[in-house]
């Protein structure tokens, strides 16, 4: 192989697509490549690592083309340069474990794709059509999660089962793929309740790692009643060391602002647990779940080991799907006009191996419900059902979808 004359064509092929626009002046798409090489074998190889190191969702789309006299091993996903970014950042991780080379976002362009005879077989890649058969038939796999957790919600509020006055949000992100499942209300800010203290503890462990703290016994103490527990007394000592919310509020935007975009914390929890001016997006609990994950926020490990012992969860306890031993970092939150979890779900596939996840959902109510236990125990179980959905659509995407009967309870 003539690597340098590779790698010295590397930074024109980059600099060529990355200039590209459309005759709008908007930016193109952006792909992710992996490696460039002026032997075709080589690169066909490549993919095949590629592929069985990120799982059969990416290998379909993982595409070899030519550009000038070089081949090159394209991930060809058609999303914005955000996107692009943290999938290359998550398929680096994976890849580097394996020692092999980061994957690089890059904006699409007419790539030369080589025909199938010329790569290994792999299916044609195609959008996946929404299953019919309704959300609640468990034989059918689901090929396109957001249609159809959309699907489910619009049957609920067709069926009178989501009043006028609720809205939902949804987040769900394949840690594996590194690709964005369901952004259903995003962006929208809803009321926190008990969802915004591991928020609060990811603020004392930063005061933490600036030696402004020592995580002793007694902060572990508060600490654990308070994610493990919910405990509010604890979740207000807590607050009252970092100086009050307005102080975890700024810590929180000021050092970690492209996590914390759309969270508000600005009162200690009153009496009797109605908290309902803390605010904070699906989208932020999914950001802080993947900045968790990646330890890229302090005490991330301290968290998540706190998130593993918590008694109650909506998106495991008590769903039909979701294999027995799945492992789950989650933090719930309820009030009489708010219902929600977020978490990290790890299951394991035919294959011995791990495919972790995050899902977030939250239900809002304008109005207090006048039966909290059973408004709260309804829309907790349509948390799990959407849990449920998700799991059939990660089974079929890393292809385990045939063994589902088989590995639920």
């Amino acid at each position: 192989m003539k690597l340098a004359r590779c790698f010295a064509l590397l930074p024109v092929i980059f600099v060529a697509a990355t200039a590209w626009t459309t005759c709008a002046g908007a930016e193109r798409p952006y792909d992710v490549y992996y490696l460039w090489d002026d032997d075709l074998d080589s690169v066909q190889a490549y993919r095949r690592k590629v592929g069985a190191i990120l799982g059969p969702t990416v290998a379909r789309n993982l595409k070899v083309v030519r550009e000038e006299e070089v081949y090159g091993l394209i991930y060809m996903r058609s999303g914005g340069s955000a996107g692009a970014e943290m999938v290359a950042k998550t398929h680096t991780r994976l890849l580097k474990r394996a020692g092999l080379n980061a994957a690089i976002p890059i904006r699409e362009t007419d790539w030369t794709i080589l025909d199938p005879g010329q790569t290994p077989a792999v299916e044609t890649p195609t959008r996946p059509v929404a299953n019919s058969t309704g959300w609640d038939d468990r034989e059918a796999e689901i090929q396109d999660v957001e249609k159809a957790v959309e699907d489910y919600i619009a049957q609920l509020r067709s069926d009178g089962r989501l009043a006028a006055d609720e809205r939902t949000g949804w987040s769900v992100y394949d840690l594996t793929t590194g690709e964005n499942l369901v952004t259903i209300n995003e962006d929208v800010q809803l009321q926190a309740a008990s969802l915004i203290k591991p928020f609060i503890a990811a603020a004392f462990f930063h005061k933490v790692k600036n030696g402004d703290f020592i995580y002793g016994p007694k902060s572990r103490r508060h600490m654990r009643r308070m994610i493990q527990r919910s405990n509010n007394r604890s979740t207000n000592w807590v607050m009252r060391q970092i100086g009050g919310p307005a102080a975890v509020q700024r810590i929180l935007q000021t050092h970690y602002p492209a996590v914390f975009q759309d969270t508000r914390i600005v009162e200690y929890i009153p009496a009797g647990g109605r908290t309902y001016r803390n605010k904070a997006s699906v989208h932020d609990y999914s950001r802080f779940l993947y900045a968790l994950w990646n330890e890229e926020i302090p005490g991330a490990r301290e968290i998540r080991h706190l998130m593993a012992l918590t008694g109650s969860n909506r998106i495991v306890s008590g769903t039909n799907d979701i294999p027995e031993g799945t492992k789950v970092y989650n933090k719930t939150g309820s009030t009489a006009r708010l219902c929600g979890d977020m978490g990290i779900l790890i299951v394991e596939g035919p294959d011995g191996k791990s495919y972790p996840y995050i899902v977030v959902g939250v239900i809002e109510k304008r109005h207090r419900a006048r039966n909290y236990t059973a408004w709260i125990r309804s829309r907790g179980d349509i948390i799990g059902n959407v849990s449920d959905i998700v799991y059939r659509g990660i089974a079929r995407y890393h292809a385990f979808g045939d063994k589902l009967a088989a590995s639920t309870r």
